[in-house]
């Protein structure tokens, strides 16, 4: 199966990885081979990148890469064409709840800009404006954990923390698997309305395809270990979205091709 390839155009860089492996037993096995991928800035839109694979396919692991948490064996990770280092982490949304329950709402979003020097009246005034974007008002005093706040509410922290410390970039793993459909709609919801006022470039882990297909710019599947990219889907909507185009022929072609490109990439069909 052919790698994709990625061409350098004009467009500023957000993110390479270049030629990246990652061995853990001396290089006798690789678990991702020679692994690339370029995102390039788009001025005044951003841009929602997916990465589907199967399970054990390195998805999380790129972003962990791209994030600064783990170091590839070798090869090259790049953010703004500058090497990810410890000094550079950007923040990330797991699946697992990621806010520290002994801290507020408000004490936890504006917790990188705390890392970023800002005095306290300011970075407390910023992060009470994201939480009224993210629809959090009201919660600011609680503690953020459960059951003092709902799982979306607690995935709406994690995303206004992330938003407000590095809002030209949000990593997001299945950030929204543990939850229940009615609040992953929502999430959908709130995810699209925020990605097109920061213009962000996100870049979205998810094993769900039909909402790779409603959120996604560009879809790219990985294969299992050696991990590469194999296939990009180009998805061709309009760029504002709303649940209407669920209901679209296109979409649901759309929802179909990746389907059918996920089993062949699979071998299970």
């Amino acid at each position: 199966m052919t790698m994709v390839q990625f061409q350098d155009t004009d467009l500023p860089n957000i993110i390479q990885l270049e030629n990246v492996s990652q061995s853990y037993d001396g290089g006798k096995t690789y678990i991702i081979k020679d692994f690339n991928l370029l995102i390039e800035d788009h001025p005044n839109r951003g841009q929602f990148v997916v990465l589907l694979g199967v399970s054990g396919s390195g998805k999380s692991t790129i972003l962990r890469y791209v994030c600064g948490l783990q170091k590839p064996t070798s090869g090259i990770v790049k953010v703004h064409d500058k090497l990810v280092t410890d000094d550079s982490r950007i923040s990330m949304v797991f699946q697992q709840y990621s806010s520290f329950p002994w801290m507020t709402v408000r004490e936890n979003v504006a917790l990188g800009l705390q890392f970023k020097g800002l005095d306290e009246k300011t970075r407390l005034q910023k992060a009470q404006e994201m939480i009224e974007l993210v629809g959090l008002s009201g919660h600011e005093n609680k503690y953020a954990q459960y059951p003092t706040l709902s799982g979306g509410q607690l995935q709406r922290v994690a995303i206004a923390r992330s938003l407000l410390a590095n809002p030209d970039i949000l990593l997001m793993d299945e950030p929204f698997g543990a939850l229940d459909i009615k609040t992953r709609l929502q999430m959908q919801e709130l995810l699209i309305q925020l990605w097109e006022k920061f213009h962000s470039t996100v870049i979205f882990v998810t094993h769900d395809i039909s909402e790779a297909v409603y959120l996604g710019d560009d879809i790219y599947i990985m294969k299992s270990a050696p991990s590469q990219i194999v296939e990009h889907i180009k998805v061709d909507m309009l760029d504002h979205r709303s649940r209407e185009l669920k209901r679209e022929k296109h979409f649901t072609e759309l929802v179909q091709e990746v389907e059918d490109k996920m089993v062949r990439v699979a071998n299970i069909g």
